[in-house]
């Protein structure tokens, strides 16, 4: 971490407490609260560590940890991919959403990369008429080329056929 310069303005735990609060009730950034610091400033961190990787960082050490606190290997053999269909506003534009022949709905779909506890892996949303084998691929493509950070052989999707015990 760089040394020097001035101290900053704002607390980090307030940066994240106002960060989390536009999770939570999905509110604009320009209607942050007062007693938050400007919404200038917490999209700026928000959008560099978001940029850094950060919140992936995060996310994926919980989810070792949770495994590890389960007593199973902190890294999954084995996951579960599933997609949801979900309406949209007809204010969304068509390059965004498509309709589902299948769920006869328009909207996108949520593709959700889990592991055999549960613990989130990855998320990607498509327009909604996305084939679902399509979009398998590019999810175990990127699931393939997602780094582990503490230097693990990445995720392979082959290793999807082995045979290997629930985790």
């Amino acid at each position: 971490m760089a040394s020097g310069g001035h101290p900053e303005k704002w607390p980090r735990r307030e940066i994240v407490d106002a960060i989390r609060y536009v999770v939570d009730t999905g509110c604009k950034w320009w209607v942050l609260p007062a007693d938050f610091p400007p919404f200038q400033t917490v999209f700026g961190f928000f959008s560099r560590w978001r940029a850094a990787g950060i919140f992936n960082l995060i996310r994926d050490q919980l989810r070792r940890l949770v495994r590890r606190v389960l007593g199973t290997s902190p890294h999954p053999v084995a996951v579960v991919i599933d997609s949801q269909s979900v309406k949209v506003a007809a204010t969304v534009p068509r390059s965004t959403s498509g309709f589902d022949p299948g769920r006869k709905i328009p909207g996108r779909k949520r593709h959700i990369v889990v592991d055999m506890k549960g613990l989130l892996l990855f998320v990607m949303v498509t327009p909604a008429d996305t084939h679902d084998a399509v979009a398998a691929r590019e999810v175990l493509l990127r699931l393939r080329l997602m780094q582990l950070p503490d230097g693990q052989e990445r995720f392979k999707p082959r290793d999807l056929r082995q045979s290997s015990p629930a985790c």
